[in-house]
């Protein structure tokens, strides 16, 4: 429970101290405390990220990651790409999976629906299409054996986690259109494409275009079905350590 541990802590005591209507901002945090962690750069940060906002619920106001992007003044200039920085976009502007987290939350509709799982938020916009965000956070972090700088700068495939089942009832009989966006090993996850380049410590602008262009954030499928009166929209995805997915259906 770090991080949201903290800020459900930190609402506890306003609480306590009779005002609750004082508002709570967290303004600046991350899976680490350091511009020069891996993490920063790997695609679990994304299920890490959805995981704790989540746990955290409606206990803060506002929740700001730390932070947009690597160009960051603190360190002074960085010189080489992925060197574990703050950013949800690299030096070069490359996207890296935690920008696919905030991009699918931002998604979104403005009506959640009623949702008991732990690991997902279900929201209906204004015209009446429904999206589901969908993530499995596993550590996968052997623990104080090793420090982050050795053990993410590594290829670190994803297991499987089975089968995701998923259920939306009360939906308007019709045809829909259904995208399945996805972050994880190996998908909009630029920093496993960056690994298997060698980790070069420089990228010529060939590179990071052909980066770009594999994990472009564009959906995984598209495909159009039918639900009849009185039947709930069904839908098994694969998931794997660490996915991050989000269903879109779209009303046609």
């Amino acid at each position: 429970m770090s991080v949201s541990g903290e800020v459900l802590q930190s609402r506890s005591e306003i609480q306590a101290a009779g005002m609750p209507e004082l508002e709570l901002h967290y303004t600046e945090w991350s899976a680490s405390y350091t511009p020069a962690d891996p993490i920063h750069d790997s695609y679990h940060e994304a299920a890490y990220v959805l995981q704790k906002l989540k746990q955290v619920g409606h206990a803060a106001n506002s929740m700001s990651y730390w932070v947009f992007t690597d160009i960051f003044e603190e360190p002074g200039p960085r010189f080489t790409p992925f060197h574990g920085g703050f950013g949800m976009l690299t030096i070069q502007g490359i996207n890296k999976p935690v920008f696919y987290a905030y991009q699918f939350m931002n998604r979104l509709g403005s009506t959640e629906l009623t949702n008991k799982d732990s690991s997902s938020w279900v929201c209906r916009d204004s015209s009446g299409n429904v999206q589901a965000l969908v993530w499995d956070f596993t550590n996968t972090h052997p623990g104080d054996s090793v420090h982050n700088q050795k053990y993410y700068i590594r290829d670190l495939p994803s297991k499987s986690k089975g089968k995701l089942r998923l259920n939306i009832k009360e939906l308007p009989a019709g045809a829909y259109s259904v995208e399945l966006y996805k972050v994880g090993y190996g998908c909009n996850d630029a920093y496993t494409t960056y690994l298997a380049m060698g980790r070069p410590a420089q990228l010529n602008r060939t590179a990071v275009e052909q980066i770009k262009k594999q994990n472009d954030g564009a959906a995984i499928y598209r495909k159009i079905v039918t639900i009849n009166k009185n039947e709930s929209f069904a839908e098994t995805i694969d998931m794997r350590e660490n996915d991050v997915c989000l269903v879109n259906i779209v009303r046609l």
